[in-house]
Formats: C-alpha cells, structure tokens, sequence
C-alpha cells in the first residue's frame, strides 16, 4: 500500500521565525502514522532538518549536475548534505516560468535518486487542455517524460496538480480528481514494475484546503496532498493532516 503523505510547499515563503511552525507541526504530530513534509525554501533547509521530531525536510527544486558553474541554483547533493530527504521537481511554477522541460524534470529527478532524496515529480493540465478534453494526453506525455523508467515507490512520488486549481481557489470535481488519479496509476502500472507503480504515493495539489481535505483523501487513488498556502501555518496545515489520518 502506499504511503500516506501530508507534504507543504513553502514556495518562495518564510524566514527563520517561520521554522516555528515546523516545531508545532513536529510536536503536534509527534505519534502521527502518515508521512509529513516541509519543502521550506532553500535558506532554511538545513535548519529545518535540525528541528527535532518525524517531520521529514524537503527542497523545492534541485539542478540536474552534482556541482558546476551554475549560478543561483542548488544541487541534489547539497539538499542531502543539508538534511533532505525529498526534493520537487517539475512544479508547474518552475515549468512556466523557467520554461522547465519533461527532459529537465527527468533528469533532475534522476539526480535526486542518486543523491538519496525521494523525487516528488509534478504534473498537470491547464485550464485550456482541461476544456479542450486533452488532460489525459497531457499527463501520459508529461508522465512519459518526467518520471524515469524503472521508478519505484522507494524514490519517487507523483504530484497531480491542475494548473488552473493551484492558488486559485478553483478545484476539479471529485469525480475529476478520481479519473486523472486512475489514469495516472495505470499509466505507472505501463511503464514499470506493477506492484511499484501501486505503490507509490500519487498527491492531489490545488486549492486543497482544511474545508475539503476529506473529501478529497477518501478518493480512490489519492494517498495525500501537496499543499501551498495552507501549509505555511501549523494550523491550517494540521486540521489537513488530521483528515490525512482520518481517511487511513
């Protein structure tokens, strides 16, 4: 079975005062028995790893080299040696507005596995694919490019997140976010092994929020959220955790 996963993208959010948050969530869920994950920005990655408790540190985005003349950006190796155990790659913030590529996302994620993080890879339609009918033509060719053959559970987690939902407020109906889960399980189910491809953690992210968290974790195929603004403070994020560990 895959395993539940409460994870918080910080995006481009927070300073040191806000690694109390991190302690709240830590104390707060100290006996929790699903996964949780902070991606804080990459200044405070190796203070939140120091934090004590089972909350698990995350990157936000890593660089595909180990090292090199590539100014501003952080290598997979660096996140590990800092304390993080996961990194995401292909957010569709980083798809847009750095022009991100499947290829780049697949090579990052490959430099994640190597460096020991688990690669929380990230796909997506727009609105206009959605209404053109095209999302599943999207999420194969995205999946068929993003996630490397011979992904397992151990090393990666996939992230559905409709463009047209993250930060708007907007959410797909449930029935949507249940297909495009299925649809993305059995295209994993195509391309590796069939009991790692079931068992990998496949994240709903967009507009996930305290009032709908349940809804949505009771849905075949979602085994957790990624989770942007609501994730920012303890306590919007704990009532989501909550109904992550309600619905196991």
């Amino acid at each position: 079975m895959p395993r539940k996963l409460a994870a918080g993208n910080w995006k481009m959010n927070g300073v040191k005062a806000s690694l109390g948050e991190i302690r709240i969530l830590a104390e707060t869920h100290a006996g929790s028995d699903v996964d949780i994950l902070i991606c804080p920005p990459a200044t405070l990655v190796a203070q939140a790893a120091d934090i004590e408790g089972n909350i698990r540190i995350g990157g936000q985005d890593c660089h595909a080299n180990k090292s090199g003349a590539h100014t501003g950006d952080t290598s997979a190796e660096m996140l590990a040696d800092c304390g993080a155990n996961y990194v995401i790659v292909g957010h569709s913030e980083r798809r847009t507005d750095h022009s991100e590529t499947s290829e780049q996302v697949h090579d990052k994620a490959l430099a994640a596995w190597d460096a020991g993080l688990i690669a929380v890879i990230c796909i997506g339609e727009t609105l206009d694919e959605r209404e053109k009918g095209e999302t599943n033509q999207v999420l194969a060719k995205q999946l068929a490019g993003s996630v490397p053959i011979g992904a397992l559970a151990a090393n990666t987690v996939v992230a559905y997140e409709p463009v047209w939902a993250i930060g708007t407020g907007k959410i797909p109906s449930f029935d949507e976010i249940a297909q495009a889960h299925s649809f993305i399980r059995g295209f994993l189910a195509s391309q590796n092994e069939t009991s790692e491809a079931h068992g990998m953690s496949l994240l709903y992210g967009g507009s996930v929020k305290p009032s709908n968290a349940s809804d949505i974790f009771a849905l075949n195929n979602v085994d957790g959220a990624l989770v942007g603004g609501a994730s920012l403070k303890a306590k919007d994020f704990t009532a989501i955790i909550t109904a992550l560990e309600a619905s196991t």
